[in-house]
């Protein structure tokens, strides 16, 4: 078997060979060696020698699209718990079956979360070796807490959940790297690969020796939270998912204190009619009010929106397109998810008896095509369906392909998106021209938003969001403040010890420098950071230090 891998590692080391001309080869090696199958390209790395796995991983790199906005995201879900209000008419509920709120159990996350039985530390540890066996260094990690309403979750769950993940994600870090550079024979020893990623005995025997250093050195929240500052794997954003009546002051000041950066928000509707409907059990006014408040403290919001709820079409485009028009919304980012039919759920009865009636696939891609060109340059649209399998749809948009035939009703209609997700360098750009900076300044939530991006030709290479808050909500806000919710430089993150293409010039800096003379212009003489933990060195380095939960600079 490692003549057969010595000889095919060879053959795609002397030549640039497409995709598609590797599985040829391997089939043909196949035939070959006398093998019944070709192996993964998982496989192929896990039988490289170290020095050759650099070489190899550009061509062997599986989804690329996981790691061309700069971070690598890990989705950690929490345990089932219910929702306080009850249950939502569309949603899926199974947590008296042991699966999350809002999720089937078939989700790949869900999934992968049932495997490590909820536990975030083994979660994490899963994908982080999932993320190096397909060639990606994940020093920069986004993760994101699924699972329901995290807020409405017992508080000391929540703290030993998030507690968890920067404990795992420093563990692999001391674990597996060595100055910077990954171990691979302590990580395949570890991981007890190559083997049957499947096993059963294979995953029992990594969780018992993941738990052993779970167990060991037991430490603080706030102390894990230090730790990961400096760590291989630093945590440089994190996401949690809320309801707005679980969007608070008391709710976002105590996310703050877990590490916190962005709200996932689901707001579904801008129709209270619609919100009474689906049984939300909150309002569009305690949508407005939630905005205002996690805005106002500097956190990113990323909306979820529902369009096919009991309106017409021009209904659900007019409210789509307030989100944008009306500054009560406006954000940062959006989820768009059609409403679907799931078995077991009150919306399933309605549509039994005639009384609800879906969008298909082809009047969702219609609606959303034309909602994409009032999406502006500020926005990104993050998804535009739920990650559930088709086969668990009964009716609505069962295609897990929605974003092509957007795309495609998009070109026949001449129709241009500018959403950041269309835009990014990772997508459009192949040669970096000359690099100029543009700011795009609005109204939102009472207070005033600079969207500064730097950009080469119609591709965007970064951007920075400020906000003048509408109110002081806490001591480190004062009324001289500016507050920086997001600074962001695309392009691919930097892979086994290679500099990225976009990344590490200096862009991150240049932009964090036009946001403070913007502030200074407006006679601000502080700016406030919601900073990840693990980006907090990257500001000390521009001379900010750490107030409560922020990073904080006079100017």
């Amino acid at each position: 078997m490692q003549s057969y891998y010595n000889e095919l590692i060879e053959e795609i080391k002397s030549k640039k060979l497409s995709k598609d001309k590797i599985n040829r080869l391997k089939l043909k090696l196949c035939k070959k060696y006398n093998l019944k199958y070709p192996p993964t390209d998982v496989e192929i790395l896990l039988n490289a020698s170290e020095k050759d796995i650099p070489k190899l991983k550009k061509q062997l790199l599986t989804k690329p699209t996981r790691t061309i906005s700069g971070v690598a995201i890990i989705a950690v879900m929490s345990a089932p718990y219910e929702c306080p209000h009850g249950s939502c008419i569309m949603c899926p509920s199974y947590t008296k079956k042991g699966i999350p709120k809002s999720y089937t159990g078939y989700e790949p996350a869900t999934m992968r979360a049932l495997r490590n039985k909820f536990d975030p530390y083994l979660q994490i540890f899963n994908r982080l070796e999932q993320y190096i066996v397909t060639g990606h260094l994940p020093e920069k990690i986004e993760l994101i807490i699924m699972g329901g309403t995290f807020p409405s979750f017992p508080r000391n769950y929540q703290q030993e959940f998030i507690k968890n993940c920067f404990k795992a994600m420093n563990d692999f870090s001391r674990i597996f790297f060595k100055n910077g550079v990954i171990n691979i024979k302590k990580f395949k020893q570890f991981f007890e690969l190559p083997g049957k990623v499947s096993s059963e005995e294979r995953v029992a025997s990594i969780h018992k020796k993941a738990l052993k250093e779970k167990n060991k050195n037991k430490k603080s929240l706030k102390r894990e939270q230090k730790l990961n500052e400096t760590s291989v794997v630093k945590c440089v954003g994190l996401t949690i998912e809320t309801r707005a009546d679980y969007g608070t002051l008391e709710h976002g000041n105590f996310l703050l204190n877990l590490g916190c950066t962005r709200i996932e928000l689901g707001i579904q509707s801008v129709y209270d009619e619609v919100l009474k409907k689906i049984k939300r059990g909150h309002t569009v006014q305690d949508n407005i009010d939630s905005i205002r408040t996690l805005k106002d403290l500097g956190f990113k919001l990323n909306f979820h929106y529902m369009p096919g709820l009991f309106v017409n079409r021009s209904y659900d485009l007019a409210g789509m397109k307030l989100l944008f028009s009306d500054s009560d919304y406006r954000p940062d980012m959006l989820k768009i998810y059609p409403c679907i039919v799931i078995k077991g759920t009150k919306l399933y009865q309605l549509y039994k008896k005639g009384k609800f009636k879906p969008l298909t696939t082809k009047q969702a891609a219609s609606l959303i095509a034309d909602f994409k060109k009032f999406v502006p340059k500020y926005c990104r649209i993050m998804r535009v369906q739920r990650d559930i399998p088709s086969y668990k749809i009964v009716a609505g948009v069962n295609k897990t392909n929605l974003r092509q035939y957007i795309h495609s009703l998009m070109k026949l209609r001449n129709i241009k998106c500018s959403c950041i997700r269309c835009r990014e360098v990772g997508r459009t750009l192949k040669t970096l021209g000359k690099i100029t900076y543009n700011t795009i300044e609005y109204e939102a939530s009472h207070g005033r938003e600079f969207f500064i991006e730097a950009i080469s030709g119609e591709s965007l290479l970064g951007f920075c969001r400020m906000r003048f808050p509408s109110v002081q909500l806490r001591k480190e806000i004062t009324k001289g403040t500016a507050l920086i919710r997001e600074l962001h430089v695309y392009g691919e993150p930097a892979a086994l010890g290679k500099k990225a293409y976009i990344q590490h010039r200096g862009l991150g800096k240049r932009l964090l420098k036009l946001a403070e003379k913007i502030a200074k212009l407006h006679d601000k003489d502080k700016i406030v950071i919601i900073s990840g933990v693990g980006v907090r060195e990257y500001y000390r380095k521009q001379k900010y230090k750490k107030q409560g939960p922020y990073m904080v600079k006079k100017v």
